[in-house]
């Protein structure tokens, strides 16, 4: 490519919310970053997603001058060297019930498990719960086979069964369907088999084999996340596949890169062949770029808040890390048994709409308004109140400026003012201006409550974390999450409404495996151990091979499920590969189980039930201070602005927040304005900005 030496350094992620699609720029080269956005279009994510890569590549072009102009015609990609996307495609298939018809071939006698679960109900109280598999009945077929649970294998598979199954599948219309044996885990060889039956006969590529997403014990986890996996696959694949042609059509010749669920990063070929890893990849992005900022800034212990325009997204940050789980529910029956980030989700967003329900009790979310047509002061037909509608009415938000940079025209405060009065302060006779402060109470403590899950209900105290909002809304309400749970520092981001789309350019590769192995840890064969360590270590090196991407190094982490006979939940202990005998995961889950509760059980057997490999690529990392404020910046306000606040009219000085300089010093009530975000110091809180560009928050 002529002249591609000066225009083939960037690296771009890019992270698709409803309202924005957001995109943070890196230029490997000379290290500097930018941001952009550009508006969403729901249902479509690649023309936002196409919209924002050609402002990237025009901007690019014309910082690099006439040779780089030259050298991008015939193409609005081909300045970017890598694309890193975190997406929301698969979540919102799931939530929505919009995947592909699906078919399941199972054992004889389990066609059911999918439906039973773990006889668990949506409802806590009644006499009866509703719950839709995925998968209906009518397409969920069985056949004669059976594997016992030490692997020896009682009934050889009817191959002949099985192509009649999947022929009957296809005339039903299923466009994927999945393989699910019982016992798969101790033995696939009977579903291997009726897979290449099936995979023969099959006219696309959409043919799941549960032993090969999820070798592991329990049948319900695994013939859910397998079953989810090939509802995605045509949904997820299809857009992944188009979005790398119209990327390829205009020109880019680099890596299109996927973000896992796990906050690792994996090719686009290997998130069409298990798009379930996606579940969660837009809000563990976020995680990811949470965690190294706040190691930065020297709060390895952080609370993250992701407000965006329809839901609240907290996770947690120990020692620096985030927190993984071995399996998630995206919905009531859907689970998927996959590392993924520990992401507690309410519908409590910028757009969440507030209601009073019949028992005349304030509600807000979980329905919202979304971006189309978006909070009433946007004045594109909802009449409703929304979260962002009390900002505005409150002053927090000035409706004659534009959201989004400019994005979004100038809002109509009347429109929010008449929506909150008719909908909230009429029914419940209040002011409308305490009707306003009333929605976002209720927004705050449902916030409160989502932080209080992922901290003090799994053991952390908050007051020993720093809280991190991002996202569109997020710095709104930064000082009442500080001080509904307790936290004495808040840390909002240099960019908070692209915070996700940085993490997608922070995140390492990382492939994950698993292997039952359902054995007492006295009987378990070492050398066995060791190659099945290697052999998962080559598996998850071809997946890292596939991606074309240069890595600083790789890594691996070996962990085992443990537990003493007789229990039910199993303890995740790490070992590292030197200390890979049985005294070293001897000490390892006694370690760990003294942890997690305080004492061992001596002289009870220890079981070692599965094998968990990662293996990971670490991507070259840049210096987190090229977003600090360059210069002298300027602290100069910017006018006032009336707030109302705690029942009374302040007044709040006005700043620029990204040109105030390194150590600058706010004193609330205040409000700092940026194209991505606004932020909302309330009296009796102050901020500075931190080496890294980021405003450190803390009550006066």
């Amino acid at each position: 490519m002529s002249g591609g030496n000066l225009v083939s350094t960037l690296v771009v992620g890019v992270d698709v919310g409803g309202t924005f699609t957001d995109l943070f720029v890196l230029d490997e080269a000379s290290g500097r970053a930018s941001i952009v956005k550009v508006p969403s279009t729901r249902g479509e994510e690649s023309r936002g997603f196409m919209k924002g890569i050609a402002r990237v590549d025009t901007e690019a072009r014309a910082a690099k001058g006439a040779e780089a102009k030259k050298a991008g015609e015939g193409g609005q990609a081909r300045s970017i060297a890598t694309i890193v996307h975190g997406t929301t495609v698969g979540t919102n298939a799931l939530l929505e019930r919009k995947v592909a018809r699906t078919g399941i071939i199972t054992t004889r006698g389990f066609r059911d498990v999918l439906e039973m679960r773990r006889r668990d109900r949506p409802q806590t109280w009644g006499l009866r719960g509703s719950f839709e598999p995925i998968v209906p009945r009518p397409f969920r077929l069985e056949v004669d086979e059976r594997v016992l649970a030490d692997g020896s294998i009682h009934t050889p598979v009817n191959l002949e069964q099985v192509r009649e199954q999947a022929k009957a599948l296809l005339a039903a219309g299923c466009e994927a369907v999945c393989v699910f044996f019982i016992n798969t885990y101790a033995n696939p060889a009977n579903e291997q088999a009726a897979v290449q039956a099936v995979r023969e006969i099959w006219p696309n590529a959409y043919v799941t084999a549960a032993s090969e997403v999820l070798p592991e014990i329990r049948e319900f986890e695994r013939c859910s996340t397998a079953t989810l996996n090939a509802a995605l696959q045509p949904v997820v694949g299809s857009y992944l596949t188009r979005l790398e042609g119209d990327l390829r059509a205009q020109g880019f010749g680099g890596e299109l890169l996927i973000v896992q669920s796990n906050g690792g990063v994996m090719s686009r070929t290997t998130a069409c062949d298990v798009p379930v890893r996606t579940a969660l990849s837009g809000p563990a992005a976020g995680v990811i770029a949470c965690a190294a900022i706040t190691r930065a800034a020297g709060f390895p212990n952080a609370i993250t808040g992701d407000m965006g325009g329809t839901s609240f997204d907290v996770s947690l940050v120990a020692n620096g890390q985030a927190a993984l789980a071995a399996q998630t529910s995206i919905d009531f029956g859907m689970v998927v048994r996959s590392p993924m980030i520990q992401i507690e989700t309410i519908g409590a967003g910028g757009g969440s709409i507030a209601s009073v329900d019949a028992s005349g009790m304030l509600q807000v979310g979980p329905e919202s308004a979304g971006s189309v047509p978006g909070p009433a002061c946007y004045g594109r037909g909802n009449t409703r109140p929304t979260v962002t509608d009390a900002n505005v009415l409150l002053g927090r938000i000035a409706a004659d400026r534009p959201l989004g940079g400019g994005l979004l025209a100038a809002m109509d405060g009347e429109k929010a003012r008449a929506a909150v009065d008719e909908h909230v302060a009429g029914p419940l006779g209040l002011d409308v201006m305490a009707a306003a402060e009333a929605i976002l109470t209720v927004a705050n403590a449902r916030m409160a409550g989502a932080i209080r899950v992922v901290s003090i209900e799994r053991g952390h105290d908050p007051r020993q974390f720093a809280y991190m909002p991002f996202g569109g809304g997020g710095a709104l309400h930064v000082c009442a999450m500080m001080r509904e749970v307790g936290v004495t520092t808040g840390i909002v981001p240099r960019y908070p409404g692209v915070t996700s789309a940085l993490g997608c350019v922070m995140a390492d590769m990382r492939h994950d495996a698993v292997q039952t192995l359902n054995r007492a840890l006295g009987d378990l064969d070492m050398n066995d151990v060791r190659h099945r360590v290697a052999q998962l270590g080559q598996q998850c090196q071809a997946r890292l091979d596939s991606a074309g991407v240069r890595f600083a190094e790789v890594t691996q982490r070996i962990e085992f499920d443990m537990l003493y006979a007789g229990q039910t939940h199993t303890v995740a202990v790490q070992v590292q590969a030197e200390h890979l005998d049985k005294a070293g995961l001897t000490a390892a889950f006694e370690a760990a189980y003294r942890s997690a509760f305080g004492r061992i059980l001596e002289g009870i057997p220890v079981r070692v039930m599965n094998l968990r490999y990662a293996r990971i690529g670490v991507r070259p990392k840049f210096d987190l201070s090229v977003l600090a404020p360059e210069g002298t910046g300027s602290t100069e306000p910017l006018g006032m602005q009336r707030v109302y606040h705690a029942g009374q009219w302040w007044d709040a000085v006005r700043y620029a927040r990204l040109p105030l300089p390194v150590h600058a010093q706010v004193t609330g009530p205040a409000i700092l304005e940026q194209p991505d975000t606004t932020v909302w110091l309330e009296p009796g809180f102050s901020a500075r900005v931190d080496t890294l560009g980021n405003l450190l928050i803390n009550a006066s």
